[in-house]
């Protein structure tokens, strides 16, 4: 049996891998998983274990309840962004003015007299501490927590935070006993504003990373509302508007024009063509006669339809493509964050290196003035400042470097797994293509100019307002023909038109429709067979009875598509096209895009299994859509990433989202991505290096061959001169230039 359920507490891997290791020794359980970007545990276990899961959750210091719907959770989401926000506002208020207090004299910026650290000094420090006292008291979690991991023997980054932090303000406050005692030098070891600096630049990570955890339900809260509040049924021979919640299995459907269908279910009377776009990704709408099935979500455009429902609610088409949406975003692995699994051996090692090196010097001989010192050297130089800066501000300059080029990374687990991806899935209708009907050919027959067989067709098609019809419109109109208003019109749902334009009877439709009316096209076979092997929508166009040519329409290839092909294969990248189209339409732009491997006819449910089965083949996979069909797909996908011209849903789902609508960002994305983990990697090596190159001099190495001993306040430099190094290596991402 599966159960999932919302954790509380966590703040990185450090504790997903403590909950998952004490869950995996209750009795009964056979695998736990956490999602900490989704802050969910998935349990599969013998029913009576849960209440034990529960407990071991709790013993370990987080909490759990059983996951609730995404929807439901919205309130609490924004309410968690609200307290973020709040208590980062709090602390920058406070530590501005500490700041300024702490570094405007070195600088030599004005202060008030009365806070001049030479001619107030005690009364400066006093100051400083009532500065730092709100800060750490609003980032009371960090210790809360930072000490309860470190006491259970898993520290984490919180502990990092915690100690540091911790020790920043025990050796401020231990300064300002001396600067009371008449001690003024001491004046200069206050390092009150290095604590409350890291808590608000941590507050102001852990801000962002709220509100990007609280946008995973929009996907889902989007898809529901494809559903109708109300819908209109008959029952009993009686017409009633009804709330859909409360349909039942026997309602028969009323469905006008233009209303979206509530239910799956199978079409008893009634002709129409119903857009299911947002389900099947196909640009074109379907005819729908008696006996055809009908899936909620879609939008009926043109006939009055009577359905009878064969699914409701969670069991339609679009509940199960809810279902997969949730249970793919529920699924996915952490991002794994160095930091954290160094500061598992970091913190307790620092830790026992100052305590060592001031019992060391204690014992021989030394002051506890100076073991002390030692002490709060070592903890003071192993501080997280650059620690917690690495990884941060990389992605925040790399995230501001892909919005110049309309790529936007919704969080920094996306450029962490962007670029690992070695197999990118595209879409056709909407991501390779433009994802709208156009006029590719138009064949008059032979007397009849081009020019005129399009006005002739464009006329008749006016009133009509299916897809192909408005194609053939906008395509006159674009080249500024002149058109008449047909005398009489004639929709034949399934089938096309019938108009009468300046005397002539027009006829527009399928091929149906002309065999029905005995007009034949032989000599255009020839045009109508390589027209079909491109895939493209032939339009047969007959004038008083005769043959007068045949249109082609088709959804066109993007202007940037097949360069980006190109250029994503160049980097030995695998490109694969999956569609629901049919095979010959989808080979057709398969080969103009230079795509050599294709997934045909695939539908919307199968698509995520694609996904899976290429990652089954040890494949990271991308997927690029902008459909609601793809949303499961875009979920399932190591990296998912939205067109930005496509619906909400697929751009909720997505963890990436070009915003120009341009394929060629994606390889763009690809390489900003590689560009940017290299340079966390530097950040994070000149991070360690100098803290642990600093230690050895901190705990007084070179103090006992004669050399100077390292004070809290020089370690307060170093630890400074690490955070700007990191500052400036994540700058230079700024240089980074698109690949032509």
């Amino acid at each position: 049996m599966k159960k999932e359920f919302d954790i509380s507490g966590m703040t990185c891997a450090a504790c997903a891998a403590r909950i998952e290791k004490v869950v995996g020794r209750v009795e009964g359980v056979q695998s736990a998983v956490v999602n900490l970007a989704a802050e969910r545990l998935t349990v599969e276990a013998d029913s009576s274990a849960f209440p034990a899961v529960v407990s071991a959750v709790e013993k370990a210091g987080f909490g759990a309840v059983l996951h609730k719907k995404s929807t439901e959770n919205s309130d609490k989401n924004a309410q968690k962004v609200r307290v973020m926000r709040t208590k980062l506002i709090m602390a920058a208020c406070f530590t501005l003015p500490l700041f300024y207090l702490a570094m405007g004299p070195m600088i030599g910026l004005p202060v008030p007299g009365f806070l001049s650290p030479e001619q107030e000094p005690l009364l400066y420090a006093v100051a400083q501490l009532c500065l730092v006292i709100p800060v750490m008291l609003v980032g009371w979690r960090f210790y809360a927590v930072g000490y309860s991991s470190l006491f259970r023997g898993s520290p984490n980054m919180d502990s990092l935070i915690a100690v540091g932090t911790t020790a920043s303000f025990g050796y401020s406050l231990y300064s300002l006993v001396r600067i009371a005692g008449g001690d003024h030098h001491a004046v200069h070891e206050l390092y009150f504003e290095s604590c409350g600096v890291i808590i608000t630049l941590i507050l102001l990570g852990k801000t962002l990373e709220t509100i990007s955890k609280g946008k995973t339900s929009q996907a889902i809260r989007s898809l529901m509302q494809l559903v109708p509040a109300t819908t209109f049924v008959i029952r009993d021979g009686n017409e009633l508007e009804v709330p859909t919640s409360k349909l039942l299995m026997t309602d028969i459907l009323l469905l006008r024009p233009g209303s979206r269908i509530p239910a799956d279910g199978t079409v008893l009377s009634g002709n129409s063509t119903v857009d299911e776009s947002m389900l099947t990704g196909e640009s074109l709408p379907v005819d729908k006669a008696e006996g055809s099935e009908v899936y909620a979500g879609s939008i009926n455009l043109s006939g009055a339809l009577q359905v009878q429902i064969t699914r409701i609610g969670e069991d339609t088409a679009l509940g199960g493509m809810i279902r997969m949406v949730e249970e793919a975003q529920g699924t996915k692995a952490p991002i794994a964050r160095l930091a954290d699994v160094v500061s598992g051996y970091f913190v307790p090692v620092v830790m026992m290196i100052a305590v060592l090196a001031a019992a060391a010097w204690r014992l021989g001989g030394q002051s506890w003035g100076f073991a002390l010192s030692i002490l709060v050297s070592v903890l003071v130089i192993a501080c997280p400042c650059a620690l917690g800066l690495a990884t941060p501000t990389a992605i925040m300059v790399g995230i501001g470097k892909g919005a110049e080029y309309g790529i936007l990374f919704k969080n920094g687990e996306a450029v962490e797994h962007l670029h690992r991806i070695r197999t990118v899935v595209l879409d056709k209708t909407g991501t390779l293509t433009t994802g709208k009907p156009a006029l590719t050919d138009l064949i008059p027959a032979p007397g009849l100019k081009r020019a005129e067989l399009l006005a002739l067709i464009a006329s008749a098609e006016r009133p009509s307002e299916h897809p192909l019809g408005r194609a053939l419109v906008e395509q006159a109109e674009k080249e500024n023909l002149p058109l008449s208003q047909p005398e009489e019109f004639e929709n034949l749902v399934g089938r096309g038109v019938i108009a009468r334009v300046n005397g002539k009877t027009i006829l527009a439709g399928n091929a149906r429709m002309m065999q029905e009316k005995e007009i034949l096209f032989d000599s255009f076979q020839a045009d109508l067979e390589r027209l079909a092997g491109e895939g493209k929508t032939p339009v047969y166009i007959a004038a008083d009875g005769i043959a007068a040519g045949i249109a082609a329409i088709a959804d066109t290839l993007k202007p940037d598509s097949a360069a980006a092909v190109k250029k994503l294969q160049k980097h030995g990248i695998e490109v694969v096209m999956l569609t629901g189209d049919a095979r010959r339409t989808a080979q057709a732009i398969a080969k103009e895009a230079g795509i050599a491997e294709i997934r045909a006819e695939v539908l919307p449910g199968d698509k995520a299994a694609v996904i899976k089965e290429l990652q089954a083949q040890g494949k990271k996979v991308a997927m690029v859509g902008d459909g609601i069909n793809d949303a499961p797909a875009l979920a399932t996908a190591d990296v998912g990433i939205a067109i930005g011209s496509g619906t909400d849903i697929a751009m909720e789902s997505a963890d990436v989202v070009l915003m120009h609508s341009a394929l060629s960002a994606v390889p763009t994305a690809m390489e900003l991505s590689r560009r940017t983990i290299r340079n966390i990697k530097q950040n994070l090596f000149w991070a360690f290096a100098y803290n642990t190159l600093g230690i050895p001099v901190a705990a007084g190495l070179l103090y006992l061959f004669g050399g100077p001993l390292l004070n809290p306040m020089i370690a307060a430099a170093a630890m400074s001169l690490s955070s700007v190094s990191v500052l400036t290596n994540a700058l230079r991402l700024k240089k980074f230039k698109e690949e032509k």
